[in-house]
């Protein structure tokens, strides 16, 4: 009998010992399980995050490109400078734009705010008219001269960021900006696709996107009334209410990791893996949530396998002490069944693993491939670049080397009757002359050799009294029956500009023979030379009574091959801007059916 009750005591021992060791060994591999999966947990979402974010910075550069572009823009600087006469023109340029670049609408704002030009212009939401300078990305424009807000339309009530540039004009006075709106709904979608919530936080922590459209304009956390107020002002969301996500925070296992709790009455309610990932280039967070329950399961499931595979074996051994290896075969079997089991779940995992690897692997060759064409279509614009710059120069040189050829044949034709009257004194000037003007051809073709050094004649001081009169010699060759129409006041000799004298007379020669060349057909045409002293500058004015200078050609005045005349090149008045340009000075013009009047501004020496 006491034997009886010895082996039950033993047993029951037995069993109230293998009850403690397994609970704790299921508590240890709970914990343990835990810490794995939040492991794997983190890995996966920071991979998907950091994919997802980087999608969403090639989203954002490539659209910032085009304000900075359209900022320089010839018809947007018109159109702010001029006004109405150049702004149905913009407006249909703009229209064009938005097939050809991701951004949902373009519009340019004067220094008032009020839209002048708008892509959507004949669209009923169309910003034309429209006043936006209460809006904070066209105050930071106008401030900084650039800035980049994301707010919901005033007019359209859609969501997207704005990015503006301010414009500012030839004198550097800002004269308004142009402001792109690129809405994300495509990569909303794509988010979607993997049914994990993702969302893009501000820094007063307001939703701005998102895979869920029901949080769009929540906040994360509850935001005080003063920021509240300033945001509601601003008009930055509309009339949102700026609601609280029904997001829950549990714990924080590490920076930028959470784990938080949805309660939402659909398919989101549970509690995620959070992970927020800084947005390069701007002030946003983005926020990834990653199902905790499927995988924490899994995680603590296989850990409870291997715990009660490690004890099953020491039971069993113990059992088999306890009760004369009875069962020593049974508990074997049962050990080598669990391991099979165990090593089937490890080889699923490997080769989910291994699939995951292999398709990772081929999206970076296909990004490279990519990567590898934009090189070579690069390097293809840059080549057809540097061929049409060369063409360029080669023509203009052609050009400028024109009127000096003409000049030189004048003066041989004289020589030759000076040789044949034996006034040999008269004959030798000539020939000075000619050496002169070829020294001068040799000035004008050197700028084929700048192109290849990237450098330009130094400047030097220069009388512009001998550079009126240097051209003026030139000029007499080929208008001989119409130099009385020049009404020229020289100034004093102590008029000194920085410069080449060389390529001074470049500009003067372009800019009286194209007056000249105007009066052709007028009886009394006339053509005014005129110079104006300033504190830091000296203003050559040349001024024709002729027809002035039609609207289409006008417009394009300064571009290269734009001309009105029969057999001409049209880079007269490109290389007479690039010359002063390169002198610190500039080329303006004012014409009507009155007269052209060209003003060429040279800093004074």
């Amino acid at each position: 009998m006491r034997s009886l009750d010895t082996s039950r005591a033993r047993w029951t021992a037995f069993i109230v010992m293998w009850l403690i060791i397994a609970l704790a060994a299921f508590v240890a591999a709970e914990r343990l399980g835990r810490v794995q999966a939040m492991k794997a947990l983190l890995a996966t979402a920071t991979t998907d995050a950091e994919l997802k974010s980087a999608l969403l910075n090639v989203a954002l550069e490539r659209p910032r490109v085009l304000p900075l572009v359209l900022a320089r823009d010839r018809d947007i600087i018109e159109a702010l400078r001029d006004g109405d006469e150049a702004v149905p023109r913009l407006n249909r340029k703009l229209e064009g734009l938005i097939e050809g670049t991701q951004a949902s609408v373009i519009y340019v704002a004067d220094t008032n705010g009020v839209t002048i030009a708008s892509s959507n212009w004949q669209t009923p939401e169309s910003f034309v008219g429209s006043n936006y300078a209460f809006r904070e990305y066209f105050r930071a424009a106008m401030d900084t001269g650039m800035a980049e807000h994301y707010a919901l339309g005033n007019v359209s009530r859609k969501p997207g960021l704005y990015i503006s540039r301010r414009v500012d004009g030839p004198d550097g006075r800002p004269l308004g900006v142009v402001i792109a709106k690129v809405e994300f709904n495509r990569l909303e979608a794509d988010w979607n696709i993997g049914r994990h919530p993702v969302y893009i936080v501000d820094a007063n922590g307001v939703v701005l996107m998102t895979s869920i459209p029901e949080w769009r304009f929540n906040t994360v956390a509850p935001i005080d009334e003063a920021r509240r107020k300033t945001i509601s002002e601003s008009l930055q969301f509309g009339d949102e209410k700026l609601s609280t996500m029904p997001v829950e925070t549990l714990s924080h296992p590490g920076p930028q990791v959470a784990i938080v709790k949805i309660d939402a009455p659909s398919s989101l309610s549970g509690e995620y893996l959070r992970l927020e990932l800084p947005v390069p280039t701007t002030a946003w967070s983005l926020h990834y949530l990653q199902p905790v329950k499927a995988t924490m399961s899994v995680a603590i499931r296989g850990n409870r396998v291997i715990a009660a595979a490690g004890l099953m074996p020491l039971m069993a051994f113990s059992a088999i002490w306890l009760r004369r290896r009875q069962k020593a075969a049974q508990a074997r079997a049962e050990a080598e069944r669990d391991r099979s089991e165990l090593e089937r779940r490890v080889q699923e995992r490997t080769i989910d693993l291994t699939m995951a690897r292999d398709r990772l692997q081929a999206e970076i060759i296909r990004h490279e491939q990519t990567a590898e064409e934009l090189q070579s279509v690069q390097h293809e614009l840059v080549k057809a670049n540097r061929l049409s710059i060369l063409g360029q120069i080669a023509a203009g040189v052609a050009h400028e080397i024109n009127q000096p050829v003409a000049t030189i044949r004048a003066f041989a034709d004289n020589a030759r009757v000076f040789l044949k009257r034996d006034r040999m004194k008269d004959a030798d000037e000539n020939l000075e002359s000619i050496a002169s003007l070829t020294d001068r051809i040799g000035v004008i073709t050197s700028d084929l050799k700048i192109l290849a050094r990237k450098g330009r004649t130094a400047a030097e001081p220069v009388s512009l009294r001998l550079v009126i009169e240097g051209a003026v010699v030139l000029l007499r060759s080929r208008f001989a029956g119409r130099m009385d129409a020049l009404d020229i006041i020289l100034p004093d000799e102590n008029v000194i500009v920085s410069g080449s004298r060389i390529r001074l007379e470049q500009i003067v020669i372009n800019l009286l023979q194209n007056a000249l060349e105007a009066l052709e057909d007028k009886p009394n045409g006339r053509v005014e030379v005129r110079v104006k002293l300033m504190s830091d500058e000296v203003v050559l004015t040349i001024a024709d009574n002729g027809p002035g200078i039609e609207t289409a050609i006008h417009e394009q005045l300064f571009s290269p091959f734009n001309t009105s005349k029969e057999g001409g090149l049209g880079l007269g008045l490109v290389i007479s801007r690039d010359i002063a340009s390169d002198y610190g000075g500039r080329v303006d013009v004012e014409t009507s059916e009155n007269g052209t009047c060209f003003f060429v501004y040279l800093k004074r020496a």
